[in-house]
């Protein structure tokens, strides 16, 4: 499966960043072979407004069919769920540990925005 996870930084060691729509890298990792790139998402990290939706529309161009993050907002989350992505929230520690949890079934699939627009 192709997931992302939002990053600081773009490697797998690198902790995952909270915030979904400025995240530093989305970091695309595809969970059966291990095979990862990073993306850099600098451009929505700084935007005036709309990061999400932008951040959310980047996901989907990249064929994910997961996000793992920290947080997501509403725009963001009827963003990825129109794209047709399972979102999971609450992640903490790196990239490389998400993935880990959510192969073992740790992380939950969240059905909704679990922050107002404009979390920072």
């Amino acid at each position: 499966m192709q997931v992302v996870v939002t990053s600081q930084g773009p490697g797998l060691d690198s902790p995952i960043d909270p915030r979904f729509g400025r995240a530093r890298y989305l970091i695309l990792v595809d969970t059966d072979t291990g095979a990862f790139s990073a993306v850099d998402n600098e451009i929505n990290l700084n935007a005036a407004q709309g990061a999400g939706i932008q951040t959310g529309r980047k996901v989907v161009e990249l064929k994910a069919q997961a996000v793992i993050t920290g947080h997501v907002g509403p725009k963001a989350f009827s963003t990825l769920a129109a794209g047709g992505l399972v979102a999971y929230t609450g992640a903490q520690g790196t990239v490389s540990q998400a993935i880990e949890q959510l192969k073992a079934g740790q992380l939950q699939r969240t059905e909704s925005a679990d922050v107002e627009g404009h979390w920072s």
